[in-house]
């Protein structure tokens, strides 16, 4: 996942931001799990002056966080074939003859995740060290994940369980969040979207945190990046593909690029780093999600549906960079972002068990069992978010940001 954030970040006045080079103020807060992100106050140029009010809260990107995150739920529950079939008892062809062909295109809601993480991560590293950005990452990303893959693990090893947990030692190494590049067996299937984030927050602190930000600095690093993307993907040399993940650089960068356009919306580079990247990244999600229809394959995601959502997903985003749902501003949505990390990380696996207690347990229909599902997945969510969460966090970025 995972780009869950949500945040607040300063507005831009008629179009005005911190001229290039000169990085705001330290200060800056974010979360990729739904901690709230405040951004530094814009200071006058020519005196330290008291520092403006902060901007409202963008409550619309965490209802957006959400959203994403129910996607990738439909398309888990009722969008594939696979383990979920166990859970249904049929396929879910089967279970959902019109709604599987909508929820097949629930997948897309990850690309939609790392346009927001973009977003986030920018605003997050801007005037930040690189110390308090490590910090803030790892003990935003970490508590509510060594949580999941202990209860995924305790309930995949009940006898009345029909899906089998991994091995104790691959369930220790997941607790590293390194069991992909290893080869070890994932506890939870969603973690390759956290090691994509990981790679990300690697590669944006080494270029634009540890130098300090800067809108040049920032611009270079997309620029560089999409470059870097596209020979990588010529070349088809594993390690570059590793380090610079050609499928899905165009929308962290994308979102990357609307953080500037937040900043400043006439900012021409800007525009031009957003549009770029939905132009690749539209072509990577086709490329990789459509083919021709065909019988054996349980999708039949049309081109045209693809790129629409795609589409959706960076207008979405770019709405929210431009103020145009800062009405948007209900304390409701601040809970519902609260809850996506946990329920992202919980909701597939956790899912197929109590899919089939509802529908093969109690008998209940599958469009009962679908939408109980989710609320059953979102309460375990508030859960570890009250219990580990909300104690875990401070306590580690406490301990990781002291200097020693």
């Amino acid at each position: 996942m995972s780009a869950v954030e949500s945040s607040t970040v300063p507005t831009s006045s008629a179009g005005a931001v911190t001229s290039a080079g000169t990085a705001p103020p330290a200060g800056a807060t974010s979360t990729e799990t739904g901690d709230s992100a405040s951004a530094p106050p814009r200071i006058a140029p020519t005196a330290p002056t008291a520092p403006k009010k902060h901007a409202p809260r963008l409550r619309a990107l965490d209802g957006l966080r959400l959203i994403a995150a129910l996607m990738v739920a439909a398309y888990h529950y009722g969008g594939r074939d696979g383990e979920v079939s166990a859970a249904w008892g049929t396929s879910p062809q089967l279970q959902f003859p019109t709604l599987h062909t909508w929820f097949a295109y629930g997948c897309l809601g990850v690309q939609i995740f790392f346009v927001i993480s973009g977003f986030v991560i920018c605003m997050s590293g801007w005037g930040r060290s690189l110390r308090s950005f490590f910090a803030s990452r790892v003990s935003r990303l970490m508590p509510a994940y060594w949580a999941a893959i202990v209860i995924v693990t305790a309930v995949f090893a009940l006898p009345v369980v029909a899906y089998h947990a991994v091995s104790p030692s691959d369930a220790l190494l997941n607790l590293t969040l390194m069991q992909q590049p290893l080869g070890a067996d994932r506890v939870l299937g969603v973690c390759w979207t956290l090691w994509a984030e990981v790679r990300f927050y690697a590669l944006f602190a080494l270029c634009v945190v540890l130098p300090g930000a800067t809108r040049r600095r920032v611009i270079l690093f997309c620029a560089s990046w999409t470059l870097a993307a596209a020979i990588a993907q010529a070349a088809r040399e594993p390690l570059l593909d590793l380090i610079l993940m050609p499928e899905y650089a165009p929308f962290f960068i994308g979102g990357i690029g609307l953080y500037l356009v937040h900043r400043d919306r006439r900012d021409a580079y800007a525009w031009g780093i957003v549009l770029v990247s939905w132009l690749i990244g539209q072509h990577y999600a086709v490329a990789e999600l459509w083919h021709a229809p065909d019988p054996r394959f349980f999708s039949d995601r049309s081109a045209t549906g693809i790129i629409l959502v795609v589409t959706l997903g960076f207008a979405a985003v770019a709405a929210v960079a431009l103020g145009r749902l800062d009405r948007a501003n209900w304390p409701w949505l601040t809970v519902a972002g609260a809850l996506t990390y946990p329920f992202y990380l919980v909701h597939e696996h956790l899912g197929w068990v109590a899919i089939k207690a509802y529908h093969q347990g109690l008998g209940l229909p599958s469009y009962v069992t679908a939408p109980l599902t989710v609320v059953t997945m979102l309460t375990l969510a508030r859960l570890l978010n009250r219990l580990v969460e909300d104690r875990l966090t401070p306590r580690l970025r406490s301990a990781l940001s002291k200097p020693r």
